[in-house]
């Protein structure tokens, strides 16, 4: 067949995922999860739980379902959504919104974030600076837009950035500094040092600050402190986040942006012509979510943190060296004290020799910075407490 062009091809380069030949290949997540369904494996490897969330949130969705709520939702997102996301941002950070102008419902963070990124960026000239390692959906939409990213990395076992190379990986051809706190794949917070250093440097190079907050409610050590709270900040900020992380509804694909009206707007231009609208009736079952008590809130994050502790004790009983997280799903461990330099090849190994999938750190990692990540291993800890006592003892048996 003859060779098919167009700007998927950029796409699948900006993610890593073409061949020398030119051909497209699997995400490393579809890789390892089909290996887990042939080996057996427990899937530690992609993030999603393998619990229902709330029961009022998905008794919320069937009403909405069996009401009718079955067709088009409004453009910008059913209104009793967009004034839960403006109440939830009010009631848990002090963030004033207009749910008419400052709110946009999307088909989950992902399409915010690429709506986002097309939205601003208005050329090759144009960069985009994140951390790294990286949520791989970055490169890939940074790719397509055109621009160039620029990663600064995040390094073992705290993964904080050096304020230096982030200072000089800013310039005035940064058009978004994009930021996932809490972070994925590593677990971190970052510091308010560096949240400063952030707002500091997209004041000087004017620059919009694109904030990934999926997992806001899965922090561990401290309250969650959106960029869009620093003094500075809320002019420039668009904080993404979505209510899969959160209730344990990650196919439900409802995620939102918020931020100054006149960028939201931006990214409804480009938002109306990719999915239009979706989920109409998850979204009031998300706004119901977003209304529930704070202890419910607090339940999930206390849920999670013990889903934390069970597994980086089985992954240290096992012989990893491990890096503890302060939020997010995952768990980063290094493999070099059980003798492995090749994270890639160690987790294609993993399934057939302890019965266990993860994912190799360099995956989400740029060829240029690929080798800091060279025996790093995600796990993913949102699973039932039986199933990661059983993954600890398989890891256990066989190291």
């Amino acid at each position: 067949m003859h060779e098919v062009p167009g700007a998927w091809r950029r796409a699948a380069r900006g993610a890593g995922l073409l061949t020398d030949e030119g051909s497209p290949v699997p995400t490393i997540f579809a890789e390892m999860t089909a290996l887990a369904a042939r080996t057996g494996a427990i899937n530690l490897g992609q993030g999603f739980p393998d619990e229902d969330g709330p029961e009022e949130v998905l008794e919320a969705a069937r009403a909405a379902i069996s009401d009718g709520r079955n067709q088009y939702p409004p453009g910008r997102g059913e209104p009793e959504l967009l004034t839960a996301i403006a109440d939830h941002q009010s009631h848990w950070y002090g963030i004033e919104l207009d749910a008419d102008t400052q709110v946009l419902v999307t088909a989950g963070a992902t399409e915010a974030l690429a709506a986002t990124v097309l939205a601003l960026v208005d050329g090759p000239d144009d960069e985009v600076v994140v951390f790294e390692p990286y949520y791989d959906a970055y490169a890939a939409l940074v790719a397509l837009s055109g621009a160039r990213l620029v990663g600064v990395p995040l390094r073992w076992p705290d993964f904080q950035p050096d304020l230096d190379e982030l200072a000089a990986a800013v310039t005035d051809r940064t058009r978004i500094i994009l930021v996932n706190d809490p972070h994925n794949p590593t677990g971190t917070v970052f510091s308010r040092e560096t949240i400063d250093e952030i707002v500091r440097l997209a004041h000087r190079h004017d620059a919009v600050i694109v904030t990934d907050e999926v997992y806001e409610h899965l922090t561990f050590d401290a309250p969650h402190v959106p960029i869009a709270t620093v003094p500075g900040a809320a002019e420039r900020t668009l904080s993404i986040s979505s209510a899969g992380k959160t209730f344990s509804v990650t196919g439900w694909k409802v995620g939102w942006v918020t931020g100054p009206a006149d960028l939201v707007r931006a990214v409804l231009a480009v938002k109306q012509w990719l999915t239009y609208v979706n989920a109409g009736p998850f979204q009031p079952a998300v706004a119901a979510g977003l209304r529930l008590p704070d202890g419910v809130f607090s339940g999930i994050a206390d849920r999670l943190r013990a889903g934390r502790d069970l597994l980086g004790a089985g992954l240290r009983e096992a012989g990893f060296a491990v890096s503890t997280p302060a939020g997010s799903y995952f768990t980063v461990a290094d493999a070099a004290p059980l003798g492995a330099s090749d994270a890639d090849a160690f987790c294609r190994e993993l399934p057939d020799r302890a019965g266990v999938v993860a994912i190799p750190l360099t995956a989400f990692a740029s060829a240029a910075h690929r080798t800091e990540y060279a025996s790093l291993v995600r796990f993913a800890a949102c699973k039932r407490p039986d199933v990661l006592a059983e993954a600890s003892a398989r890891l256990a048996r066989a190291f």
